[in-house]
């Protein structure tokens, strides 16, 4: 039984940043809502109660039942989770005089407390809060303080009960993955025993028990995710998996070629389907960003429930969804941020059953995976690309023309990335076409007016946040140059310099 640690989410921002901590500290960890804590499960070690929009007085604020976990395994609790608990067994919490926001140093350390063991004096911590603790619960007594907080971090006495106001997770905390590893290693009893080997081996077997002699359908689109979850279903149950590549029509340029070509030297078995005709023909006219994503995945399983019928007892669809998606997809207050391809556009109604064998990990972890399977690296550093594809970064309504100039202009840019060294140091790049907007411009004597190309490049670990990627003026300037060229309909190229957050990564 893979052991485990619980994060109960309760709507903060970095809760998924606390996860990828925990697995870059090679240990499982699962988020949760705040009212869903698994009693019983014997495979959980220890829990962290994360952060949250909301004070611990708030008629709104998220609250969670303490005797669940409380003196049953090790618990921590970060910023809001820390007044939450302190609050709850009968400390105070009060509005600070004035609200603590950046960077911090804990003036005094409890190293004798084994989550403080390994820390410097002084160390930088990254507070974020408007309530401060002002009192403890009885039984309880400070490990750490700063200038202005006194309780910064505090434990139950005798009792592995932590509470900590800063944000351990976030990398102004300086010793904040210390922190972390003490809180899994040292005080749960973690073992540090997730690793792409583990992972492969395990869901290999879970693969082959949730099958059984069933076959799969799997939805390729060209990229890591589902190219990963195809080769370990390939080694989990070999022929009874079908592959299948849907050409929505707004693949990149001469994509759909290339990666059937890819899969097929990875010797699995691939059927290509150009559905071209239908997705074109049901996005016309939509320019609403969500409905595209609804009808693109509408589309997209209609075509595999169409393919299935080809196939005989075909009973599953395996899709590359990974973890990120699944959490994105509904925060805590249910409401969508954005449809996922692969989870958002699924109609309710499904011919087949759902396979998501990378539905725990986080991208780096997918690729590890794939060097795990023994990919090529091609294959595993290709940038992430939306399912929807050329549609979410098309702004306005999709057209064949449109889409075209798109292709055109976005294969300029990453055969630009890759000639000048620069693809490997990018999380993710592409154009978008703003379709709904004309641009005045001068091409030899006649005035043009024809639409704006934004270039988007990012650096990011794991897509949760991102910054815009500093390129070289020079190579900005060259690929400017080679789209208004080169690329009918286009006649100004704009360079996206905002970071996420608040943007996110595709403008749709």
């Amino acid at each position: 039984m893979q052991e485990k640690i619980i994060i109960l989410d309760f709507g903060s921002q970095t809760t998924q940043l606390i996860a990828r901590r925990l697995r870059e500290l090679d240990t499982f960890c699962e988020i949760l809502p705040y009212n869903k804590f698994p009693v019983g499960d014997d495979s959980v070690i220890g829990v962290i109660l994360a952060g949250s929009p909301y004070s611990v007085y708030d008629p709104e604020a998220f609250k969670v039942d303490l005797q669940q976990f409380v003196g049953k395994m090790p618990v921590l609790g970060i910023c809001y989770g820390a007044q939450f608990i302190s609050h709850t067994l009968g400390g105070r919490v009060e509005p600070a005089d004035s609200r603590e926001y950046g960077r911090a140093n804990l003036t005094t350390i409890d190293t004798t407390c084994p989550l403080f063991k390994g820390f410097e004096p002084n160390s930088q911590v990254w507070m974020s809060h408007g309530d401060t603790i002002t009192a403890l619960p009885q039984g309880f007594h400070p490990i750490a303080s700063t200038e202005k907080v006194k309780f910064a971090a505090y434990q139950a006495d005798g009792q592995d009960i932590y509470g900590v106001q800063f944000h351990p997770e976030v990398a102004h905390s300086l010793q904040g993955t210390l922190l972390l590893k003490n809180f899994v290693v040292d005080i749960c009893g973690g073992h540090q025993d997730w690793s792409p080997k583990n992972f492969v081996e395990t869901t290999v077997q879970e693969l082959r028990q949730q099958i059984g002699q069933d076959r799969v359908i799997l939805g390729l689109s060209g990229g890591v995710d589902s190219s990963v979850a195809a080769v370990l279903l390939n080694r989990a149950i070999g022929h009874q998996l079908t592959c299948i590549f849907v050409d929505h029509g707004m693949l990149r340029k001469n994509e759909f070629q290339n990666v059937l070509h890819d899969y097929e030297c990875l010797g699995l078995n691939v059927i290509g389907v150009d559905a071209s005709e239908k997705f074109f023909a049901d996005l016309d006219g939509v320019t609403e960003p969500e409905k595209k994503r609804k009808i693109i995945g509408r589309d997209f399983v209609e075509v595999f429930d169409a393919e299935a019928k080809k196939i005989t007892d075909a009973k599953w669809l395996a899709q590359g969804t990974i973890y990120p998606d699944r959490i994105e997809s509904l925060n805590i207050t249910g409401k969508v941020i954005k449809s996922h391809h692969n989870v958002g556009g699924l109609p309710e109604e499904m011919n087949l059953q759902l396979c998501e064998p990378l539905k725990w990990l986080f991208k780096d972890e997918v690729r590890r995976v794939g060097r795990q399977l023994g990919m090529p690296e091609h294959l595993i550093t290709r940038h992430p690309f939306p399912g929807p594809g050329l549609a979410v970064r098309i702004l306005g309504a999709i057209t064949r023309e449109k889409v075209r100039i798109l292709q055109e202009a976005d294969d300029i840019f990453i055969q630009g990335l890759r000639n000048n060294n620069l693809y490997d140091q990018v999380w993710q790049a592409g154009a978008i076409l703003l379709s709904e907007v004309r641009s005045v411009g001068v091409m030899g004597d006649e005035r043009t007016y024809e639409n704006p190309i934004a270039l988007r490049a990012v650096t990011s670990s794991d897509a949760m946040t991102a910054d815009w990627a500093h390129l070289p003026y020079e190579f900005l300037a060259r690929v400017s140059n080679d789209i208004i060229n080169k690329v009918r309909g286009v006649n100004r190229v704009c360079y996206d310099i905002s970071s996420k957050p608040p943007a996110t990564i595709e403008w749709e």
